[in-house]
């Protein structure tokens, strides 16, 4: 494999790059439509939530925990290939009730994933103020997640594109991808709104985006743009030391003292825009986590476009001859990287494919129409 372009300079496409060129690609290539980094990874709160996000053993879930075994050694290795430090932080995640419901929730995710051996600790109203003491006294119990983390994802994104820089991946920005050139179902390149680009392998990690991309008689997948607003607030000092989930909503304190608060979830288009409504919303789930809160101004708010397929689950795996696409993480872009660039770059390298391709086939909406 001579030549690898790889449309899209987010996480998942700064990954690919890093683990395409840990394999011995030399020449890579990544085109971003923007400025690379600055779309949903960059708007993203960073937490690595295997275990307070999920709800069941699927492959998804066994996905998300084997990224998130990847991250120790991937921060390491980003370390000492750039110098930056991306703050992978594992003092755990809270996963609080403040209601009876929730108790209900929350009582009936420790049953089961007790019983099947994860780790899990539930917490007392008392034993939760202990650990996280500017915690809202109207909590009822919770529950910790030890290996749940987080990464600071905009230093993660600076580091990637640090190595890129370093390591002689060419980036091209503000150049969007038009139309795949492709023959015969062999796709050979791209044409964007400056010029054509040719390679030996095309790798589609373009998130919301994917959808707009025209082709010849190629099926992309359908992925849809979900705005997500969040909001930041600054303290003079770190106020917790752990990332706080409600059902409603959630904190997470970074290092600077900064507790970034989100999010909302909306089906508005491309529209990036921060809403009066939207902060509001994220303003009362900050609030009912953190009382203590009200009198800090938000000192940053913005936006982004998770990419969204109609399961919530990615779109990974090979569409045509050369063209593979790494898209749809939604939620768990940041989380899911390592473990994508990974298998993604063993199918480029080595033909190998991955046992989640069969899972997240990019075909797996027409697939189970055809089967109906």
């Amino acid at each position: 494999m001579d030549k690898v372009l790889i449309i899209g300079g987010g996480i998942i496409g700064l990954s690919i790059a890093h683990e395409l060129k840990k394999n011995c690609i030399k020449n890579i290539t990544i085109l971003e439509r923007g400025e690379i980094g600055k779309e949903s990874s960059y708007a993203a709160g960073g937490m690595l939530a295997v275990h307070s996000e999920t709800d069941k053993f699927d492959d998804f879930f066994y996905f998300c925990r084997e990224s998130l075994n990847l991250y120790s050694d991937f921060s390491e290795l980003l370390f000492e290939e750039t110098g930056v430090d991306i703050e992978l932080d594992k003092a755990g995640t809270l996963y609080l009730a403040f209601d009876e419901h929730d108790v209900k929730e929350i009582r009936e995710r420790f049953e089961w994933k007790k019983k099947a051996g994860l780790e899990v600790e539930k917490l007392s109203a008392i034993e939760v103020h202990k650990l996280e003491p500017f915690v809202s006294s109207d909590v009822l119990e919770g529950l910790f997640f030890p290996n749940d983390w987080q990464v600071e994802n905009r230093k993660l994104i600076h580091a990637l594109q640090t190595y890129c820089k370093l390591n002689g991946v060419e980036i091209v920005e503000n150049t969007e991808a038009i139309k795949l050139l492709s023959e015969k179902g062999r796709v050979f390149g791209v044409e964007t709104n400056r010029q054509k680009f040719l390679a030996d392998a095309v790798i589609l990690a373009t998130g919301a985006w994917t959808s707009l991309i025209k082709t010849d008689n190629l099926a992309l997948p359908i992925v849809k743009p979900i705005r997500g607003q969040m909001v930041a607030f600054q303290t003079a000092k770190r106020l917790f030391s752990k990332v706080i989930y409600s059902p409603r909503g959630y904190l997470v304190p970074r290092r600077d003292g900064r507790i970034l608060a989100g999010s909302t979830s909306e089906d508005v288009g491309f529209d990036k825009s921060v809403t009066e409504l939207g902060l509001e919303v994220i303003r009362e789930k900050a609030l009912e986590i953190a009382p203590g809160l009200v009198n800090l101004e938000i000192s940053e708010s913005w936006a982004g476009l998770r990419p969204y397929a109609f399961d919530s689950l990615p779109f990974l795996g090979e569409i045509a001859e050369n063209l593979l696409v790494a898209t749809a993480h939604y939620r768990n872009g940041i989380l899911l990287a390592p473990a994508t660039a990974k298998i993604i770059a063993e199918k480029v390298v080595n033909n190998k494919d991955s046992r989640y391709f069969e899972t997240f086939n990019p075909n797996r909406l027409r697939t189970s129409k055809v089967g109906q």
